[in-house]
């Protein structure tokens, strides 16, 4: 059973602690994310993340990489749109070594001015991968277009934006944004008191705030057609969907697995498996803390684009005129549950699940708790949300290739 702390300044903690295993894994989660950026900010969270893995005043770049490969652990970061997070797994005997490193890094990154100039070439390195990604190229057209403004930009920044910054700037931003009331600390693993008492007075040194509110954001139907030298054109179909605090999130989590989560979903099992149409169709969903989009995303020849479009079209609208079978239902709970206990028994994924439960609820389900709300939902809950959400009229697509107009993949789809 988990323990929440809520420290004076407003750093929250929430650990876990298993006794049987020999593992540990400890995250710093601060909500702050590209969302949280100003058009010239754009890409501050992500250089950030990188910097923090840069000098400090005790150990270079370097050092910090040896010191967690001599104790065998791992440790590594991610941005998103809402949160950064920084963490480490290693054995519980090395919890401590863990723990000093991640403080280290977090309250003493040196920014660097010469650092801060070589890292933008791994980040702009990193921008050209994604942009030769199909994939995440349609994605990310897709999110400009739907969200305007910070939801909308990317997480890695611009090279226009990249360019002006500096050690000096990021570190302001860092002081500015990475205040204790945006700190969630998660502590999964065979642990002591010791370590408990360690991160409380490393975060304890922090002045007092509160979390902070992000920046509004509506959702907007948007088409993009983009052309691009790919062997196949990529398509992303979306949405609106609900905020990850929703508590229709659970339902949508089905709607989304019996749609097109996996081999047995109906998109699967038309598109690729009846009519060979591709190699990959599924559906996803990006809920963030007070909106969301459900979209369905596949990359297919331009010989077959259109009536792939078309039959897309078709089993989207028989969704929603007929719902789902109770055998679906099943099958869909059945691969959420499995797929929540499986991961629970990672004491890293332990780890990341009740870090973001904090920073997105305050608070974090038991496994009981999510298994009992799974049970809950009915083939009816899935048909109502079917009908609210897919909405041919508030339809976006973000088209990516060798592209055709906007106009005929619209009425491929059966909107016009």
């Amino acid at each position: 059973m988990h323990e929440i702390i809520k420290l004076p300044n407003g750093v929250r903690i929430i650990c876990e602690k298993i006794p049987y295993v020999r593992s540990a894994a400890v995250g710093i989660f601060v909500n702050v994310g590209s969302r949280d950026e100003s058009s010239s900010e754009n890409g501050s969270a992500h250089y950030i993340e990188h910097m923090l893995f840069k000098s400090t005043s005790k150990h270079t770049a370097a050092e910090l990489a040896y010191e967690m490969d001599a104790v065998g652990g791992q440790i590594n970061a991610y941005t998103t749109r809402e949160s950064t997070c920084f963490y480490a797994r290693v054995l519980d005997t090395h919890l401590s070594t863990a723990i000093d490193l991640l403080s280290e890094m977090f309250f003493d990154c040196a920014f660097d001015e010469e650092e801060a100039e070589s890292e933008r070439g791994v980040i702009l390195e990193e921008i050209g991968m994604y942009e030769d990604t199909p994939d995440d190229a349609c994605y990310e057209k897709l999110m400009s277009g739907c969200f305007r403004g910070s939801l909308g930009r990317p997480v890695l920044g611009k090279p226009s934006t990249l360019a002006n910054m500096t050690g000096a700037s990021l570190r302001e931003y860092m002081l500015g944004h990475y205040t204790a009331g945006n700190i969630v600390i998660s502590l999964c693993g065979n642990y002591n008191n010791s370590h408990l008492e360690r991160i409380k007075e490393r975060f304890s040194t922090m002045d007092k705030s509160v979390c902070t509110k992000k920046r509004k954001a509506i959702y907007s139907p948007h088409v993009s057609v983009r052309k691009k030298k790919t062997e196949q054109n990529q398509f992303c179909i979306a949405f609106p969907s609900n905020s990850a605090a929703s508590e229709d999130r659970f339902a949508m989590n089905l709607l989304t697995t019996i749609l097109g989560g996996g081999v047995s979903s109906r998109l699967f099992q038309n598109i690729r498996e009846k009519y060979g149409l591709c190699y990959s169709i599924y559906s996803f969903q990006s809920n963030f803390i007070d909106t969301g989009i459900l979209a369905v995303a596949t990359a297919v020849s331009k010989d077959t684009e259109m009536k792939t479009l078309g039959l897309i079209g078709d089993e989207l609208k028989r969704f929603v005129d007929s719902g789902v079978t109770e055998d679906e239902l099943k099958r869909a709970r059945e691969q959420a549950k499995s797929s929540l206990v499986m991961g629970l028994e990672s004491t890293n994924s332990r780890m990341l699940k009740m870090g973001n439960s904090m920073l997105i609820l305050d608070e974090c389900l038991t496994a009981e708790e999510l298994i009992a709300k799974y049970d809950s939902i009915t083939c009816e809950d899935i048909l109502r949300l079917a009908r609210e959400r897919l909405n041919f009229s508030l339809l976006s697509l973000s088209a990516l290739g060798k592209t055709e107009s906007a106009e005929r993949y619209i009425k491929s789809l059966g909107v016009i």
